[in-house]
């Protein structure tokens, strides 16, 4: 395991307080058990800015200093154990904070310290987030909301009324708020979705091998799918062209 190099912020910033640890991710296992002391197979260790070297980290219940080479007589080694996914470490454990929260190698890797201050900015800047993608799937016009919605649904969405497509999109918003800003904001997604349309409603014809597109009214091709990309994917960026203009502006009005 490579060791990361970290400078501990200075001793006048530590709160001595009670401190809690989470495991990063979505799995939360009943017993996890993190590294407590420096191993060849499993490393532990800290460089310490000032003296210019690594040093090696042993957690000991009965000594002051989560370093070995200040740790004095013999060591009371214990194992660091989440359960749940969470550790409680109160006040009275120095050793074990410091130990977990600014030296070991692991720390917002493996684990990470609750802070509260840190969650209440995250749950607002998604709370802002959240109400910016409601904001637009309400604002939103049914053709968009409808290629946004193909996204997800596919062709699904071909039989759902206007109320049912804007219900829908909000309900997306409000569940996926990050992905609606993106394909609110993605001109692609629309044009797309009018590539599809037109497959759907017999205008264009994409060939079985998934490499061409053609008129379904007299076979004559329209474009070749570049290898291993999606051909509506690939139909969209055609229809950016000079040459697929005409043809977009022409499938819009057959369309409507």
């Amino acid at each position: 395991m490579a060791t990361k190099e970290k400078k501990a912020p200075a001793k006048n910033t530590w709160e001595i307080k009670d401190r809690y640890y989470y495991l990063i991710g979505n799995k939360k296992p009943v017993v996890m058990t993190v590294p407590s002391r420096h191993t060849a197979k499993r490393p532990l260790l800290w460089f310490d800015e000032e003296l210019g070297y690594q040093r090696e980290l042993r957690y000991a219940t009965n000594q002051r200093s989560p370093f070995a080479d200040e740790q004095e007589g013999t060591s009371t080694l214990e194992h660091v154990i989440f359960r749940d996914g969470s550790l409680f470490v109160p006040r009275e454990k120095q050793a074990l904070q410091k130990f977990l929260s600014l030296y070991h190698p692991l720390v917002n890797v493996m684990f990470a310290e609750f802070d509260a201050v840190a969650e209440a900015v995250d749950d607002l800047e998604y709370i802002q987030m959240e109400l910016a993608a409601l904001n637009a799937a309400a604002n939103m016009d049914v053709d968009q909301a409808e290629a946004i919605l193909r996204v997800e649904y596919g062709s699904k969405v071909v039989g759902m009324t206007s109320k049912e497509l804007k219900r829908d999109v909000i309900l997306y918003a409000k569940n996926n708020p990050e992905l609606l800003l993106q394909l609110a904001n993605d001109e692609n997604v629309v044009i797309r979705a009018v590539g599809v349309r037109a497959v759907e409603a017999g205008i264009l014809k994409l060939a079985d091998d998934q490499r061409t597109f053609n008129w379904a009214s007299n076979g004559r091709k329209i474009m070749t799918v570049p290898f291993d990309e999606n051909p509506y994917s690939a139909l969209a960026a055609f229809f950016k062209t000079d040459d697929g203009v005409e043809i977009y502006q022409s499938i819009e009005k057959r369309l409507k």
